[in-house]
């Protein structure tokens, strides 16, 4: 098991390594956004420097690419997510995450939870 600077908390003779100092405000992360199929939600969170994230917390469009053409479609359901096998159950939309749209079934490019928005690429089955 780690601690929570990545270490393992045991040393190679058994003995125990205590965290040296605490976590500071730039090495601290945030829940997941865990963005899910639905009705459009947004929120807005400040990121290092001036810069700001879009997290979307639900939606039901993405931006589908098929050939080198890329058209707005609706999401229907989420058919595989290999982040989490329960996350196909919640309808949660990660990177990686096979959807099933009104342009067929594809695959999640982009992340939902950092960008705001679903690019996904079609894929042939």
């Amino acid at each position: 098991m780690k601690d929570q600077s990545g270490r393992e908390k045991r040393k190679r003779t058994g003995g125990r390594r205590r965290t040296f100092r605490n976590k500071k405000r730039h090495q601290l992360g945030r829940e997941p956004a865990e963005t899910t199929v639905g009705e459009p939600r947004f929120q807005v969170v400040a990121s290092r420097g001036t810069g700001e994230k879009v997290r979307a917390l639900s939606t039901n469009v993405a931006q589908v690419t098929d050939d080198g053409e890329t058209t707005e479609a609706d999401i229907e359901d989420v058919v595989e997510n290999p982040a989490n096998v329960n996350y196909v159950r919640r309808n949660i939309i990660t990177k990686g995450a096979v959807i099933e749209t009104s342009a067929g079934t594809a695959r999640v490019t982009s992340r939902p939870g950092q960008s705001g928005q679903v690019n996904a690429v079609v894929v042939d089955e």
